[in-house]
């Protein structure tokens, strides 16, 4: 994944420029790589993707078998057959799923053969149970007499109801797929049916780029972990859990980190002991101006001197203002021998999550190596339903909570702008975007909706 990064960066010069949401995004982009590819068993690659063409090294099925419970048989002995004159053919034992020595079906004979058991010599179709009297001398049968009543409920003679014709419930070998043909195309993420596929044609391995791991932190003295007692002034740690499950939801392995206090040398120290398992490093909250923004203080300090002075190529993390809300104030860069690239959101929830869905589900996305047109989510335009008009502050790009009706078209606001309301994130399913040059949207106009489900 490659992109360009804006050359004026102004990094490291004091100048306080705004940042548009594209030239951060691009930034992001520009200084993540996708990861190795490595060989994993199939289950372990599950949510990973492919870097190879899989071709099928057999046919699916790799024989012609049967697709019921019945009888095989030669369709001139069932031809004609009624329930008032019924085909009556003498059966010569059982062919079950998994069968290797075959009876050869003659003139007047018929097999019983189980569902997925290969069609014996001989026979041009299989007749349903349903359509015999199962070899018991009466109507219709419903069912067959077990496996384990034989001889008695393997041999005898069977009557035929009605006709069949050749290759009738018979799944015809390489009708799935073709020897040579292509499994999954390189680029494919292996969710449930592709892996069943894979073992399908027998692969116990396969070549993908794996999951990235994602360190998620959150930053606060006044954090609290859920299930604990509130003191006075303090308040739940809301953000790791929404980010560490965002991250799981993008396709990532998230390992939580619960809240780190409001000490610089702490939180270094902490984040220097997660570089052995990340991937890409997420931090929310203490990247504004406050005398206990310690993601700042800690992080500029690490950016001050030796080699993570350097640029965001070479190690450093740059925090910037962006021409949004919300989410005004972040951070990027890389740390540590490995340059791990970091992404440092506000702290407030809203601000936190929408600053996720806009540049860290990206990254994560292009870790894992997928397509320009798959890292971000997908978005639609929609007519803005709603009471009265959005207020939106010049020259800021706004993402607002929504509910996206695809029937109608319509997008409807939900809860206020607060970058707090996390009951009104909760049941939204959309952000509304109202551009950068639009300070009131008015109902009816058509805007864009970035769809989060």
């Amino acid at each position: 994944m490659s992109s360009s990064a804006p050359q004026d960066t102004g990094r490291h010069q004091g100048e306080q420029r705004l940042w548009s949401v594209d030239e951060h995004l691009a930034d992001v982009l520009a200084a993540v790589r996708p990861l190795e590819p490595i060989e994993l068993q199939l289950l372990d690659a599950q949510g990973c993707v492919l870097v190879e063409d899989v071709t099928v090294p057999v046919a699916l099925p790799p024989f012609d078998n049967s697709s019921m419970d019945g009888y095989a048989v030669r369709t001139a002995d069932v031809q004609g057959a009624s329930e008032e004159f019924p085909a009556v053919l003498t059966v010569i034992g059982d062919v079950a799923a998994g069968s290797g020595e075959l009876p050869t079906v003659g003139p007047g004979q018929a097999a019983r053969i189980m569902t997925g058991a290969p069609l014996p010599p001989g026979a041009e179709a299989v007749v349903p149970v349903e359509w015999t009297d199962g070899g018991t001398g009466g109507g219709a049968a419903s069912g067959m007499t077990p496996a384990s009543s034989a001889p008695e409920g393997a041999a005898g003679e069977v009557r035929v109801h009605r006709a069949a014709e050749a290759r009738a419930h018979v799944r015809a070998r390489g009708s799935d797929v073709q020897a040579g043909d292509l499994a999954l195309a390189a680029g494919t993420v292996l969710g449930p049916p592709q892996i069943a596929l894979l073992a399908a044609i027998g692969r116990g391995t396969v070549r993908v780029r794996p999951r990235p791991r994602v360190v998620v932190l959150s930053t606060g003295s006044e954090l609290v972990q859920p299930g604990e007692a509130l003191a006075a002034g303090t308040i739940y740690d809301s953000n790791s859990f929404a980010l560490a499950a965002a991250a799981r939801d993008a396709g990532a392995i998230a390992y939580r980190v619960g809240a780190v206090a409001d000490d610089a040398d702490t939180l270094r120290s902490t984040i220097e002991d997660q570089l052995i398992r990340a991937d890409l490093l997420v931090t929310t909250g203490g990247v504004s101006v406050g005398a206990y923004d310690v993601v700042k203080e800690a992080l500029t300090a690490v950016a001050a001197g030796g080699e993570d002075g350097q640029d965001i190529a070479g190690g450093g993390i740059d925090f910037r203002k962006l021409a949004m809300q919300p989410g005004k104030p972040q951070g990027f860069g890389s740390i540590g021998p490995d340059h791990t690239p970091l992404l440092a959101l506000p702290g407030n929830p809203v601000s936190s999550y929408v600053s996720f869905e806009l540049f860290v589900r990206p990254a994560i996305r292009a870790l894992m190596g997928l397509p320009e047109s798959e890292v971000s989510r997908p978005s639609v335009r929609a007519v803005l339903k709603a009471d009265k008009a959005l207020g939106s502050p010049a020259g800021r790009r706004q993402f607002l909570r929504g509910t996206y009706d695809a029937e109608s078209g319509t997008v409807s606001p939900v809860g206020g702008t607060g970058s707090h309301l996390i009951a009104a994130l909760a049941h939204a399913d959309s952000l509304i975007v109202v551009p950068e040059d639009v300070t009131s949207a008015e109902p009816g106009a058509e805007l864009e909706v970035i769809l989060l489900g």
